[in-house]
C-alpha cells in the first residue's frame, strides 16, 4: 500500500495522487476499526478526515448498525457479502446502490453481516439518479470481444459503472483510459502485463494510461468504473 499521510488538521491521505497508479492486492488488507462498534474497513484510497473523498471496503458484524448520516456527496456501493439493510430495504450480495448527495439512511445489518464496496463523495452535483439493482438477475450484453459480457449498472456525462465477466483465456486488445479506469476483481483472477490480480484486487489506473488485460484458466468477474478520473473532486 502506498503511503499513508496525516496532516495537521487530521486529513488521511491514501493513494491521494489520482495521476499515479494505485494497486492493493487482498493479501495486502489492513482492517482498521471504524469510529461505530462492530465496523470496520479497509481503505483504498481516502483525502479527508472522517467525512472524505473515499473508496473503501467496509465489513459489518453480525447485527451491527451505524448512525444515521447524510450523504453530502453521493454514496455509492456494491454488495460483496452478506446481505446489507437500512430502513429503506434489505440489499444481499451483489446487489448494487447510489444514494446521491442529499440522500440519508441508517444502516441496519442482520445476522449474516455484510461487507461492501462503498465510494464516497465522488458524484457530480448534476448526478441525481438514485439506483438499486439486483444484478443476479440483469441481464448481461455481449462484450466487445469474444468471451467477455458486460452488465451496465449507471452512466453519467463521461462515467460508465459496469459489471464485466470474462470467460477463461480471454484477450482484450490493448486500449487507452481516457479518464482513467478503476476495478475491483470480484471473482477469479484478472491480468494484464503489469500485474496478476486474484480476488478482492483493487487497480485504479489514471487518465490516459494504458493496458492490455486478460484471464487465463478460471476467467474473471470484474466491478469497473471508466471516465472519473481525468479531474479529480475532493473534500480536501
Amino acid at each position: 500500500m502506498a503511503e499513508v499521510l496525516t496532516t495537521f488538521n487530521g486529513s488521511t491521505h491514501i493513494h491521494a495522487d489520482f495521476t499515479q497508479r494505485a494497486v492493493v492486492l487482498p493479501d495486502e488488507y489492513q482492517w482498521t476499526p471504524s469510529p461505530t462498534a462492530g465496523v470496520e474497513r479497509m481503505m483504498l484510497d481516502r483525502v479527508g478526515g472522517e467525512v472524505a473523498r473515499a473508496t473503501t471496503i467496509v465489513r459489518f458484524e453480525p447485527n451491527s448498525e451505524f448512525p444515521r448520516h447524510i450523504h453530502g456527496g453521493g454514496e455509492e456501493f456494491l454488495v460483496l457479502e452478506g446481505a446489507f439493510a437500512d430502513e429503506h430495504g434489505v440489499y444481499p450480495k451483489g446487489y448494487y446502490l447510489r444514494n446521491p448527495i442529499g440522500t440519508a439512511h441508517t444502516p441496519r445489518i442482520g445476522p449474516e453481516g455484510a461487507t461492501i464496496f462503498v465510494k464516497l463523495h465522488q458524484f457530480a452535483d448534476s448526478d441525481t439518479s438514485q439506483i438499486s439493482l439486483d444484478t443476479n438477475s440483469r441481464q448481461w450484453l455481449p462484450g466487445l470481444v469474444d468471451g467477455l459480457s458486460v452488465m451496465p449498472l449507471h452512466q453519467h456525462e463521461g462515467e460508465h459503472v459496469a459489471l464485466v465477466k470474462w470467460q477463461p483465456n480471454t484477450q482484450f486488445s490493448f486500449h487507452q483510459h481516457r479518464g482513467g479506469e478503476e476495478i475491483l476483481v470480484l471473482e477469479g483472477t484478472f491480468y494484464d502485463e503489469h500485474g496478476v490480480y486474484p480476488k478482492g484486487s483493487w487497480l485504479r489506473s489514471p487518465n490516459m494510461s494504458s493496458h492490455t488485460p486478460f484471464t487465463k484458466e478460471d476467467g474473471a468477474l470484474i466491478y469497473v468504473k471508466v471516465g472519473h478520473l481525468d479531474a479529480v473532486k475532493t473534500t480536501d
